[in-house]
């Protein structure tokens, strides 16, 4: 199978025994990254599991079967994934320990799933498409200048009004800032190939594709991984620039605020 290949429309219907699964792995994404209730975010990863592995038994599909796609086998990836990085803390540092537990904990969640596919299941569900879409068009590069845009207009005023900021480490020096830079990027690219080209790939094979939101869609749309990266590139370097203007108000700025 390729990295797109769905179940057929007429058979992805949202209101099916696979929500349940479905909305348990999704939920303990929220419960595990962000209210961080980490042995409830594992009781819902297992909930998702066992009830994807009652649906595939109704519904007479084999687990290690790879000619159609298993609810089970997909959400298994899934939980695989987010159970990886709720291993770690999740508060943003900057030391080297850090960045060794953020490297091994959200490189393990995309590379593990992607190796369980391939190799266990047999399956090529996951795949990252670099070279697809062909070239850009100009309502692609439309959207990258609006992205700039709106991040300029609106990520200043909401990061420092409301503190949000103060989540991040204080970055006074080139050596912090430089690692603060290459930390946004990389959680940025992380981002892309866990929840567009692992979970997305793998849930849009059961459900239809009115679920998924915007970024989501342009990667629909595209089929090109570099565009949607460059997209994520692009608002995460205001959001570079919007923490080290915070934490760093005295110096010279181009934002407003």
């Amino acid at each position: 199978m390729t990295a797109h290949t769905a179940v057929p429309v007429r058979e992805r219907s949202p209101w099916t025994l696979k929500l349940v699964p479905a909305l348990s792995v999704c939920l303990a994404a929220p419960v595990l990254f962000v209210v961080q209730i980490v042995w409830l975010g594992w009781v819902l990863l297992a909930i998702a599991v066992a009830s994807a592995v009652l649906v595939d038994r109704r519904h007479g599909v084999a687990l290690a079967r790879s000619d159609e796609p298993s609810i089970a086998r997909d959400i298994s990836l899934v939980a695989i994934g987010q159970f990886i990085v709720s291993l770690i803390p999740l508060h943003a540092e900057l030391d080297n320990a850090a960045f060794v537990r953020f490297t091994l904990a959200l490189g393990g969640a995309v590379v593990v799933p992607y190796v369980i596919s391939r190799f266990v299941y047999r399956d090529r569900a996951i795949a990252f498409p670099w070279r697809g879409g062909g070239r850009w068009t100009w309502w692609q590069w439309a959207w990258l200048a609006g992205v700039i845009v709106l991040g300029y207009l609106i990520l200043p005023f909401y990061f420092i009004t409301s503190g949000v900021y103060t989540n991040w480490p204080e970055v006074t020096t080139p050596e912090l800032i430089a690692r603060l830079f290459v930390g946004v990027g990389a959680v940025g690219i992380w981002d892309e190939l866990f929840f567009i080209c692992t979970v997305f790939v793998l849930l849009r094979r059961h459900f239809p594709d009115l679920a998924a939101n915007l970024l989501q869609a342009i990667f629909l749309k595209t089929r090109s991984l570099w565009y949607v990266v460059t997209v994520h590139l692009l608002f995460d370097a205001v959001v570079f620039g919007v923490l080290v203007h915070a934490h760093n108000p005295d110096a010279a700025s181009l934002f407003l605020i």
